[in-house]
């Protein structure tokens, strides 16, 4: 919008400017006039290519802000997977989660089956298969965050705050309730210092390739999830600069 200002303004500028030399100004003065007019017409080039240039590269730097905080989310996220594969819950804290990373680990199982014979009733036996789980070792969940910067997971990139984790419950069926955890960042904070209207529109997106709403976020406390809410193209960059 307001590159199509400016191109009007130009226009009408420029038109005005033409009608004064030509009905106003003596002949002698016109080489004046001429250098003004091309002063101004790279004065406008300038602002029609910046108005242009704007929106692309914010679009730019966006994106690169963005994968930045979504590593630091998908971090959180196999940190409390992992927590609550071993503890059985997730956790609010994120020191407590650090911690875990350092200190805790997996069992390792083989699954079997065992032949045992059972007593139907009547003097009759019937052999039958149960499934027995072994463990077989275990394995720091250390491992699985090997080469990640972990320590620094709670850190909002660019910034001096920290991520939040909140904990909720959804019960799916009656009387059965599901642990949830979500955590999020607005973008507003992530783009601070940009264009405060991109931002404003940034923060509208309804989806696409594009990460929908006012938050980046992992997690919800609305349904049973674990899954971020950006496409997968930054799933895709993020491996890209992982390997």
């Amino acid at each position: 919008m307001t590159t199509i200002l400016i191109i009007v303004a130009g226009i009408i500028v420029t038109g005005l400017i033409a009608y004064g030399v030509v009905n106003f100004i003596p002949k002698k003065f016109h080489w004046i006039i001429s250098i003004i007019l091309i002063s101004l017409a790279v004065v406008l080039a300038y602002n029609i290519n910046f108005e242009i240039q704007k929106p692309i590269n914010f679009n730019k730097e966006k994106k690169v802000r963005y994968a930045k905080v979504i590593s630091q989310l998908k971090m959180i996220r196999d940190a409390e997977v992992a927590h609550k594969k071993v503890t059985g819950a997730y956790t609010s804290k994120g020191e407590d989660l650090i911690k875990f990373i350092d200190t805790a680990q997996y069992a390792l199982t083989q699954t079997r089956n065992e032949p045992k014979t059972i007593n139907v009733g009547g003097g009759i036996t019937k052999e039958i298969e149960i499934r027995v789980v072994d463990t077989i070792g275990y394995e720091p969940v250390k491992t699985q965050f090997a080469g990640l910067n972990y320590q620094n997971m709670m850190l909002i990139p660019e910034t001096n705050q920290q991520f939040k984790i909140e904990l909720g419950e959804i019960e799916k069926v009656a009387g059965l309730k599901a642990p949830v955890f979500e955590v999020k960042v607005d973008k507003a904070l992530i783009l601070k210092g940009m264009d405060i209207n991109l931002i404003k529109q940034e923060k509208e997106a309804i989806g696409g390739e594009e990460i929908r709403g006012e938050y980046i976020r992992v997690g919800s406390l609305g349904e049973v999830s674990e899954d971020g809410n950006w496409p997968p193209s930054y799933d895709k960059a993020n491996n890209t600069e992982n390997k």
